[in-house]
């Protein structure tokens, strides 16, 4: 991404608009869903915002424009002060990945009513700003997906486990980021985590976006 800075300052400030919607939406759903639960952690922290500045990680952002990943400012909550700690921090995980999916969906949506209606500018402006949007919150939504530690698919996966399996999984726990640095390691040009998500990205992304519009 940062290569556009130098070669096309506009497509860079889009991507990186882009990319800041996605992480605040991401990370405000973890703590709203945190705080409809019962954990007032989040409020206290100040994180019930919708302003990126206090959802953006200055290491994790730096990681995401020069290597293309990277990672927000996690949300913190308690899990002793839900009601039952196991499933609500598997509702708090999926919120963030759905609220990607979400938006993108209701954006794509407002871009196939732009062209049914035939409002050129509209479209043109939106294919301009949402579809950027649209591509950031489903790369995202499917990466955080993934059942690996620190990721939310981790916990989503221990909060539908059955109980005498969870301990086991817990375990995995220790071993996350070396799974993930294994993933994200270039071999031969690529990685096996590009293996891995960009065909999940790409579908979805071409169901959601009108063809023509790229």
């Amino acid at each position: 991404m940062i290569s556009y800075l130098f070669s096309n300052p506009l497509l860079f400030v889009i991507y990186l608009s882009s990319l800041l919607v996605a992480i605040t939406i991401h990370e405000f759903s973890h703590a709203w869903v945190a705080d409809y639960l019962g954990d007032p952690t989040p409020r206290l922290q100040g994180r019930l915002k919708l302003n990126p500045l206090v959802h953006i990680d200055t290491m994790g952002m730096v990681f995401l424009l020069l290597l293309g990943f990277g990672w927000g400012r996690p949300v913190q909550f308690d899990p002793y002060n839900l009601k039952n700690p196991r499933r609500d921090t598997a509702w708090i995980s999926i919120a963030g990945p759905s609220s990607n999916f979400i938006l993108a969906i209701i954006l794509a949506l407002l871009l196939k009513l732009f062209i049914i209606l035939q409002l050129n500018f509209l479209t043109i402006i939106g294919s301009l700003i949402f579809v950027p949007v649209i591509r950031m919150n489903i790369m995202l939504g499917v990466f955080n997906l993934l059942p690996i530690h620190p990721m939310d698919g981790f916990k989503i996966v221990e909060g539908i486990l059955p109980e005498k399996k969870v301990h086991e999984w817990q375990g995995l726990q220790r071993w996350g980021m070396f799974f993930l640095l294994l993933l994200i390691i270039p071999v031969g040009g690529s990685s096996m985590l590009d293996g891995i998500l960009t065909p999940a990205i790409n579908f979805l992304f071409n169901f959601l976006v009108p063809g023509g519009i790229i």
